[in-house]
């Protein structure tokens, strides 16, 4: 009977009850003396109780059973998954890896659990303070277990094939050119349909929230109507062989067991939920006279610091567009950042980097580490004709930009055999173009 359907609206006040059960939400108050059907209310905080109203997160969930009713947590086997980044020596150099391999079912199965491989990150989720991408590969669904995350906020990208994921606030499908975000403390499990791959963007001691528009005005970029939350969906369902409840918790995994379902909520109200949102759906800003703007002006969401202007972490698309500046070097600048940026691409080809650079690949440009279009792209774009043109037509990358500085861990560096060792030499063919008798 169940059909997909969102609300809409970036940090709304939501409220959604199972239409199985009208009036399952208590009227003007939030935790009755008795809830409607023998419910039992249960908030989740995305917040300290004390936090000024614009960054004030909860929700009240109506759930058959709490969350409470479950056996001890026991360690698990993390696998590839860690917030060690002292495991191997850093490594300055421009990285880049080429596309990361997806296991082949039924030799290897791997849910989204298991397929969790961290690339690189900073920070400490002890401390509330930091970042880490992952990359997911799998396929299988996972099958009577939820993983929920107590270190922070998943910013969930996926590459190739499409993610069915039921929460406790409802079920969503996120295929690629989408992304969705899964806050912290949040359960949710994976159903994917073949061979899945994508990226994480990881975020301890911050949420997600729209980027400031400043002189832009009130409209533009990622508009907040475009954001779409779960409806309420549950299922009264018992588990006599037992569900298994993943948290990863400071950097660890663990997991309990109990005997039904943790998507047994009937209705929920709250500002503090998952939400997709569609990556077609950005209003592009751009330069229409001449230079090239920041890649700031491309940013779909930004996790904040207490220092204005500088983020945690960005989360920037380089979406199809109308390149039209004049007298102008159109592709990426070359550059040396005090951020850190990786990159990863959906689908297309990446303009400045034509070769090499591939869906469900990466680079890293580390901080103050040089970066910027290979000899060819330099070549073409400063002889070209500068006419109006559309740039990255049927494309899709991505960045994820922190101020911290991110260490690569042994998976990124050695066990994943996806390094790409030659990625210097795109730059080796660069030469002078100097004279010093032509202005």
């Amino acid at each position: 009977w169940f059909i997909l359907q969102y609300l809409s609206g970036f940090g709304n006040e939501h409220v959604s009850e199972d239409p199985r059960c009208p009036g399952a939400l208590p009227e003007g108050q939030n935790n009755p003396q008795v809830c409607p059907y023998g419910l039992y209310a249960e908030q989740l905080s995305g917040s300290a109780f004390t936090c000024p109203r614009p960054t004030n997160k909860r929700s009240w969930l109506y759930r058959i059973l709490p969350s409470v009713c479950h056996k001890p947590f026991k360690p698990l086997e993390e696998g590839h998954l860690t917030h060690d980044w002292d495991e191997i020596e850093p490594d300055p150099n421009q990285l880049r890896w080429k596309p990361f391999e997806i296991p082949k079912a039924p030799q290897n199965k791997m849910d989204f659990v298991s397929g969790l491989h961290t690339l690189c990150g900073a920070g400490e989720p002890r401390g509330r303070n930091g970042i880490a991408v992952h990359i997911f590969v799998c396929n299988t669904s996972m099958i009577d277990r939820c993983l929920y995350n107590s270190d922070g906020d998943f910013l969930i990208v996926p590459q190739q094939g499409k993610l069915l994921i039921t929460t406790e606030f409802g079920k969503m499908l996120v295929e690629p050119n989408e992304i969705c975000v899964i806050q912290q403390g949040m359960r949710f499990s994976v159903e994917v349909f073949g061979e899945t791959r994508g990226y994480i963007l990881e975020v301890y001691g911050a949420h997600f929230e729209l980027p400031d528009l400043g002189p832009i005005g009130a409209n533009g970029l990622a508009n907040p109507r475009d954001f779409l939350v779960p409806v309420a969906w549950y299922e009264d369902r018992q588990v006599p062989g037992g569900y298994t409840v993943i948290s990863k918790y400071q950097g660890k995994l663990f997991a309990a067991q109990q005997d039904y379902s943790p998507y047994n909520v009937v209705a929920w109200h709250g500002n503090y939920t998952p939400y997709k949102y569609h990556l077609e759906k950005f209003m592009v800003i751009n330069a229409v006279a001449f230079d090239h703007a920041d890649p700031s002006i491309f940013t779909v969401l930004t996790a904040k610091t207490t220092r204005a202007g500088v983020a945690l972490a960005d989360f920037v698309i380089f979406p199809p567009r109308w390149g039209v500046a004049n007298n102008t070097f159109r592709p990426p600048y070359y550059h040396r950042n005090c951020m850190s940026e990786f990159m990863g691409l959906i689908k297309g080809h990446y303009e400045a980097k034509e070769e090499g650079f591939q869906p469900g690949g990466g680079s890293l440009h580390s901080m103050m580490t040089p970066h910027g279009p290979d000899a060819d792209c330099f070549e073409k774009a400063s002889k070209a004709k500068l006419e109006p043109e559309r740039v990255a037509d049927g494309t899709m990358a991505f960045m994820f930009e922190s101020s911290l500085s991110l260490a690569v861990t042994k998976w990124g560096l050695q066990t994943s055999n996806r390094l790409d060792k030659n990625y210097y030499k795109c730059w080796e063919p660069l030469k002078s173009h100097f004279n010093p008798k032509c202005k």
